[in-house]
């Protein structure tokens, strides 16, 4: 360790504490609308990632953030990343966090470094480099992290768009509304899968009313929902197809001949209904 690494890790180290404190008051005033409980969950979050600095300090190149003395200290800002960015926070927003560590910082190694004009310049651009570092690292991140919530909050969105209800004894029904892309697709296969299983349906209505257009994609992702809905012992039948539709599917010379369907949900439900377990007869 050079004799920067000594004293930093020392300073940061022995004030600890109040490095912690002097960081969360200086990014709540930066901020100007840190509320209560933000502020007493930023300072944990400074007093945690200051404390790990100071163990990092003592062992780590100061150069390079890319060490395995390094590994305590970005766990803390994945944890400070994840947080914030579930909390609604913004990218800025947080590399601003971390950037504002160093007035306080700075401040201290002023402190230190009285009467070592040259000692306290190299220290500070030291310290500059290294937060910066910290601070690129976190925008990467969080970005990461922002991109983690959309994906599940997106695919949360198309369970909820893909309900799967229970009709009648043994029947159930997925009224699928708006386009049918292949990620929904998937998402509409599990849920009626899933759904099979706990509810032991022996018929599943398909029905389509929602859907604006068929096309040969959308009618290979319902033939392939119904082929595995039979796998599982559940037969299938398509409602909601209107004379468009019917048109368009035969234009496209999309096979259909071993799909049951109807009109409406009502027509499915009294087929079903009066088949009772298909399978059985």
């Amino acid at each position: 360790m050079t004799n920067d690494g000594v004293l930093l890790a020392g300073v940061v180290r022995d004030h600890a504490v109040m490095l912690g404190g002097e960081w969360q008051e200086h990014y709540a005033a930066a901020t100007m609308r840190v509320g209560p409980g933000e502020a007493e969950r930023s300072r944990d979050q400074c007093l945690r990632f200051v404390h790990a600095l100071a163990e990092a300090l003592q062992f780590a190149e100061l150069d390079n953030v890319d060490g395995r003395a390094w590994d305590d200290v970005k766990r803390e800002l994945d944890a400070i990343c994840s947080f914030r960015a579930s909390d609604g926070s913004t990218s800025v927003a947080t590399a601003t966090f971390i950037f504002s560590l160093k007035q306080p910082l700075f401040a201290l190694l002023r402190r230190y470094c009285a009467g070592d004009a040259l000692a306290l310049a190299r220290v500070s651009w030291t310290v500059s480099m290294l937060v910066d570092q910290l601070g690129l690292y976190t925008l990467d991140v969080f970005q990461k992290s922002r991109d983690q919530i959309v994906v599940r909050q997106h695919r949360e969105l198309l369970e909820l768009s893909t309900p799967v209800i229970d009709l009648w004894d043994g029947i159930i029904a997925l009224p699928l509304i708006g386009t049918l892309d292949s990620m929904r697709a998937q998402v509409v296969m599990e849920s009626l899968l899933d759904k099979i299983v706990s509810s032991g349906a022996h018929t599943a209505i398909i029905d389509i009313t929602g859907v604006p257009t068929v096309d040969t994609l959308v009618a290979q992702h319902l033939l392939k929902t119904i082929a595995a809905a039979r796998l599982m012992g559940s037969d299938c039948i398509v409602s909601g197809i209107r004379p468009q539709i019917a048109q368009t599917i035969v234009h496209l010379g999309i096979e259909l001949d071993t799909v049951l369907t109807k009109a409406t949900l009502a027509d499915a439900l009294a087929l079903a209904i009066g088949r009772g377990h298909p399978r059985s007869a």
